[in-house]
Order: C-alpha cells, then sequence, then structure tokens
C-alpha cells in the first residue's frame, strides 16, 4: 500500500445501511471491496455521524492507510434536501432527521478525529452513483453522462464533462423521476405518486414503485396466472415478477417490457434536452446476480428500441446505452470522486 499518496473517501448514507470507499489522488479506486455497516438512524443523528466516522478509521486500517493522507471526504445523501448539506423530510428516514445539518455535523466530527480540518463535499445519492458510474464508463472520454437507475424509485443523474453532477441553483437539478410520462404513447392511465403528484411521474411506469399498478391493470388479462389467485399481499405479488420474468413468465415479460418501453421514451426525452454520450442503466435489474444474461439483454434492448424513433438523426449512433457495473459500490466511490474534483482546486462549491 502506498502511505503516502494522497486519498478522498466517500460516505455513502443509506436508510438502512452506510457505505465507505475511497480512491487514489489519480482516481482510481483503493479497493473494489465496499465496507458497510447498519446505519443505525433509530439511534438519531449524532450517532449516525459518530459511526460513519468510525468506519472510515476502520476502513483505513483496513488497507494500511491513515488519517494524514485523506484530503477530503465527500457524503452521498437522500433528497430532498432544505438546503446544502441540510436534510428535508425523507420517507425512509425518522423524524430526528428533519432539518438535520449533515455538513456541519459531519465536518466537525471528521476534523476532530483527525486533529485538523477535513474538507467535506454533500451531495444527492443518486448523483454520487452517476459520478462513479461515468468515470466508470466512458475512462479517458470527456462525453457527458446520463444515468437511470430504476429501483424502488427512478434515481436519475446528469454528468457533464467536467465529471460532476447537474445540481441546479436550488439543488433539485436532474429530478427527472417527477417528469410526466408520455401516457398517450404508453397508453396508459396517470398512476398516483409518492411525490403527491397525480400527472403520472414516469418514476411509477419504470420502478418498483408502480408494479402494483401495472400487476392490477394486466391480471385480468391472465385470470390463471397464479398471482391472480395468491394469497401473497399486493407488495409481496409485485416483488415475485422479477423472479418469474427470469423464466420468461408471460405476465411478468410484459410488465418489464413495458417498463422497458416507458424508460427507453424517458431517454429520448431526456436526450433533447442534454444530448449525452452515454446512458447507463443501473438498479437491481442490471444486478448480474439477480437477473439472467438474457433478461437484461431483453430489458436494454427494448430501451433502445423504444427511444430510437424519437432521438434526433445524429445520436442513432453516437448514444450509447450501457449497464451499470459497480453496483453498491457507487454511491461512496462517487462521493469520493467528487470530494477529488472539488478539493483538488479546479472547482468551487456551495459549502466552501
Amino acid at each position: 500500500m502506498n502511505t503516502t499518496q494522497p486519498i478522498f473517501i466517500g460516505t455513502d448514507f443509506g436508510a438502512t445501511t452506510s457505505k465507505v470507499g475511497g480512491v487514489w489522488g489519480d482516481g482510481s479506486p483503493i479497493s473494489t471491496s465496499l465496507l458497510q455497516q447498519p446505519t443505525n438512524a433509530h439511534l438519531g443523528p449524532d450517532v449516525v455521524v459518530r459511526g460513519w466516522v468510525e468506519a472510515i478509521s476502520m476502513y483505513l486500517e483496513q488497507h494500511g492507510l491513515h488519517w494524514d493522507q485523506v484530503r477530503g471526504v465527500g457524503v452521498a445523501i437522500p433528497g430532498p434536501r432544505r438546503s446544502y448539506g441540510v436534510l428535508e423530510r425523507g420517507p425512509n428516514l425518522p423524524e430526528s432527521f428533519v432539518g438535520f445539518d449533515v455538513y456541519r455535523a459531519y465536518r466537525q466530527a471528521l476534523s476532530a478525529r483527525a486533529g485538523r480540518e477535513i474538507a467535506l463535499a454533500v451531495g444527492n445519492d443518486g448523483n454520487m452513483g452517476g459520478v462513479a458510474e461515468a468515470a466508470r464508463v466512458r475512462g479517458t472520454d470527456d462525453g457527458t453522462v446520463l444515468l437511470l437507475a430504476p429501483g424502488s424509485g427512478l434515481g436519475c443523474a446528469y454528468i457533464g464533462q467536467d465529471g460532476m453532477p447537474l445540481d441546479g441553483d436550488t439543488l433539485a437539478g436532474m429530478e427527472a423521476s417527477h417528469m410526466p410520462a408520455p401516457l398517450h404513447i404508453l397508453d396508459a392511465r396517470p398512476y398516483p405518486c409518492g411525490c403527491g403528484r397525480d400527472w403520472g411521474c414516469i418514476e411509477v411506469y419504470t420502478s418498483l414503485a408502480g408494479l402494483p399498478y401495472l400487476l392490477a391493470d394486466r391480471l385480468d388479462r391472465y385470470p390463471d396466472h397464479p398471482l391472480a389467485s395468491s394469497s401473497l399481499g399486493v407488495k409481496e405479488r409485485s416483488l415475485a415478477l422479477r423472479g418469474l420474468a427470469q423464466s420468461g413468465d408471460p405476465l411478468a415479460s410484459e410488465i418489464f417490457d413495458f417498463q422497458a418501453r416507458a424508460l427507453g421514451l424517458h431517454v429520448a426525452s431526456l436526450a433533447m434536452a442534454l444530448d449525452p454520450k452515454f446512458v447507463v442503466i443501473g438498479g437491481g435489474l442490471m444486478d448480474t446476480g439477480a437477473t439472467t444474461d438474457a433478461f437484461r439483454e431483453r430489458y436494454l434492448r427494448t430501451i433502445r428500441e423504444s427511444a430510437e424513433p424519437y432521438l434526433w438523426p445524429a445520436q442513432h449512433t453516437s448514444l450509447q446505452i450501457v449497464p451499470a457495473t459497480l453496483g453498491d459500490l457507487s454511491q461512496a466511490i462517487g462521493a469520493a470522486l467528487v470530494a477529488k474534483i472539488i478539493f483538488s482546486g479546479t472547482i468551487k462549491f456551495a459549502g466552501t
């Protein structure tokens, strides 16, 4: 191990688990193994922050590194945000985190542990994941990258040529999961979204959030399907669809084909506005341990075929749609990379 080279550390603040990753001064990962531990959000913000600092100490020790090498830390936090580093009410965190100033508390804790000032960058978790995936997919290229990651919701990020995510003036940039879906093309009705909008947010047609609606609307056409008579609850039946699709179940395949088509139309809409070179598709459906090669190939092919009729002519050959590769590592590595970019002195940000 190089015990003198500067390093940058990233923390991924998940509601259930928090993760730590790091990069060297040249941006390459210190390790592709992820250190994660329970967030313990139920014990309150102060306990969570102490846990992050302890986890960094553990990470450094595991890799033969020390605090003197740490030049900056990044933390990926869930949205929405009240202001830079300050949490708003979120769906998965206790009430005690509403209004919590992650930037102030974490920076103070880091500096106290290191015995010197530690610079901290804070960003949206989806954006941080996008930074890492963008660095991975483009290598030495400087093409812009759009990340779409369907999971429980639809994570969205746009990474510019500088390697940084689009945040927007109110930190609400790239909340593209709540743009209206093209219902007239999808021949779908407007489903209510957890964000409170009822116009048919694209998130509900492309992620786990919408599976109960999509399943309910299709079961009438499959009266003999096991899920039609299942005693499982709505959520459990929806969660069963991914496994069924791996074996070619017609109902499950139809639903995921629909979601891929909806995502392809969203790619086309965003391509008109952002004109990216790469579109990275992330989320659990791209997990090689959870889905088959045939499923992933069909899903990506459907996205591409659905987007192409609406792309500009030049984009037919320039736009590359590829699967994400970093999985659970992406947000911690992305947070470390953002810290590296900022604290190399090339970019100013709201916290400086």
